[in-house]
């Protein structure tokens, strides 16, 4: 498995070479989003967050290694998966930020998925893509101090791994039904 902080830098050095619609923690979000509600391929991923849908031969190598190994963190059942995010000695700032973009683009790509209204589900499910949809606007309180931000943005990292984790077994069901077909990017 891909170290989190090295697979973060690389997909943002592979995105800002691809001349990507987004960056690392929204690209990362919208992956396992549609990973939760569909069987998303390596160029269903790329279609969402690459101008032209692909990427040159080492980009795709970077791009295929993350791609793998979220799948392959999902789907173990250890709850081993952890959102790309920044390294812990980026600002709280920039790491807060980030933990909002990965939650926008965690919400888009279960959007591009099998779930027809997210808002509509029962169950805890339900709950964790309401606060999901909260924390996509957090901000670190300037009131506070660091110590009470970083605890603070911990909880919310350790929230977002294990609600996607729930959500993905909730929607395994959904996932397993045949396709209607090809679909479409909204890109």
């Amino acid at each position: 498995m891909i170290a989190g902080n090295l697979a973060f830098d690389d997909l943002q050095r592979v995105l800002v070479q691809q001349r990507a619609l987004t960056d690392a923690a929204e690209a990362h979000g919208t992956l396992v989003g549609a990973l939760c509600s569909m069987s998303c391929s390596l160029d269903d991923w790329m279609a969402e967050i690459l101008p032209e849908g692909r990427a040159d031969r080492a980009g795709a190598a970077s791009l295929r290694a993350i791609f793998d190994s979220t799948c392959g963190s999902l789907g173990d059942g250890n709850l081993a998966f952890e959102p790309l995010l920044p390294a812990d000695d980026a600002p709280i700032g920039e790491r807060t930020a980030a933990l909002g973009e990965w939650c926008q683009g965690f919400l888009y790509g279960l959007g591009t998925g099998c779930v027809p209204d997210p808002a509509g589900m029962q169950t805890e499910a339900a709950e964790v893509l309401r606060d999901l949809t909260e924390i996509s606007q957090v901000d670190v309180d300037l009131a506070e101090d660091d110590e009470t931000n970083e605890e603070a943005y911990a909880e919310l990292v350790e929230f977002v791994r294990v609600g996607v984790q729930l959500i993905y077994a909730h929607l395994t069901p959904l996932r397993e039904l045949p396709s209607p077909g090809p679909r479409e990017s909204l890109h």
